[in-house]
């Protein structure tokens, strides 16, 4: 359950808005609610600041709405990762809160303007065009999370001149996340060039000998840039949640 709603229902049991009974009833589903496909984790933003995040691949239709109902009953912000575009035009009808993002295949739910929770700027890079889609699901990510995010797109090392022309916004960022393919020398480069934590991204962009992602991977591993971390192949969310927790106020 959301910290502000579970706040809110605590004051509305105090003044008697609410009665002891029904505020019981709210609670049950507490710490998860057995769907019987899954066990929605209503306990995780109390955790971790943020509700649990919907893996849509693998999943049908029904089982995504039906998660998505039993945490919108909780929740003033959800987010769903992977999600089918006939799959996110269906949910729309019953969710009209719902926002997706057809580049990143992911949708947002949010109650209200998203409380900024961010102490700074986080600052997506991608190295080209085809690595977008996975840059953008760590931006959506960052966003939903309550981050000031900026892009930065099509800037790999091929062309290095068009990465140094945004050195005035990198002096502005908190963290980077760096997302590439092919090669996967990107995070390298940022890396030597800021003085920042450095998220690097490897994706399964590439020819045969990029092995879907691995040689990206194996790359930023051995990185020999300082402050540089790595997420695994096409982890955009991945990504995004850590910067989001780097760059956290509090």
């Amino acid at each position: 359950m959301d910290a502000k709603l579970l706040e809110q229902l605590l004051h509305d049991v105090e003044r008697g808005r609410v009665s002891v009974s029904e505020a019981l009833e709210r609670l049950r589903t507490l710490p998860f609610e057995n769907l019987g496909f899954a066990c929605v984790d209503h306990h995780r933003h109390l955790r971790q600041g943020f509700p649990e995040v919907v893996f849509a691949e693998g999943k049908s239709l029904d089982q995504v709405k039906g998660i998505l109902t039993s945490l919108w009953a909780a929740s003033a912000r959800i987010l769903v990762t992977r999600l089918a575009p006939d799959h996110a035009e269906a949910l729309g009808q019953d969710f009209p809160e719902a926002c997706y993002y057809p580049a990143s295949r992911s949708l947002t739910l949010s109650r209200g303007e998203i409380p900024d929770q961010g102490r700074g700027l986080i600052i997506v890079i991608s190295a080209g065009t085809s690595d977008i889609p996975v840059a953008e699901e760590a931006a959506v990510t960052a966003r939903i999370m309550g981050n000031r995010v900026e892009t930065v797109y099509d800037c790999g090392v091929a062309g290095l001149h068009r990465l140094l022309a945004h050195q005035q916004l990198f002096r502005k960022a908190t963290v980077f996340i760096v997302v590439a393919g092919m090669e996967g020398a990107l995070p390298s480069v940022v890396g030597g060039m800021v003085d920042r934590p450095v998220i690097a991204v490897p994706t399964s962009v590439g020819y045969g000998a990029s092995f879907g992602g691995l040689a990206a991977l194996l790359a930023m591993l051995n990185s020999c840039a300082n402050g540089v971390a790595v997420v695994n192949i096409d982890n955009g969310f991945g990504a995004g949640h850590l910067a989001a927790l780097i760059n956290r106020k509090d």
